[in-house]
């Protein structure tokens, strides 16, 4: 590998060969060749996200709780904390995603990745695209529970 990839891309190890290959995570599409260029995301944006969820998420459970029995507002309450934990430098947002996110996305440190307006719920879509990269969101109330946001790309 010859440095950095550039932004869009993300490197992945081929099964059968064992050989290294980058993924264009705009078109999905594989190649050997270390890229020399970012990946066009058009109108794609990247974020990382905690969520927590609450009685009234439509699927009240996760890999942290089996069974989550908490109100939205101990849940709010909850992720107001753990804004201030980021805002106040006492942890950064992806080793706090990773211990305290309900989403299967805490393992990565909370990144979904990049998308594309329609791809996530209308009121994450709309506060997403409403941050600039590296901005954090207030709380955001969708179907899944309760949200803070930091825009990543």
């Amino acid at each position: 590998m010859s440095g950095e990839l550039p932004e869009g891309w993300s490197e992945g190890v081929s099964r059968k060969t064992g050989k290294v290959y980058y993924f264009n995570e705009s078109t999905g599409k594989s190649q050997w060749e270390f890229p020399s260029e970012p990946a066009d995301m058009g109108d794609k944006v990247r974020a990382s996200h905690i969520l927590v969820k609450h009685v009234e998420s439509r699927n009240p459970s996760s890999w942290k709780e089996a069974k989550i029995t908490r109100s939205k507002e101990e849940a709010i309450t909850i992720l107001q904390d753990l804004r201030t934990r980021i805002v106040n430098k006492e942890i950064n947002f992806a080793d706090l995603a990773k211990l305290e996110s309900h989403c299967g996305s805490a393992s990565r440190g909370g990144d979904l990745g990049w998308f594309g307006r329609g791809d996530m719920q209308k009121p994450f879509e709309e506060a997403t695209y409403g941050l600039e990269v590296n901005e954090m969101s207030g709380i955001v109330d969708t179907a899944s529970g309760v949200h803070i946001i930091r825009r990543t790309g």
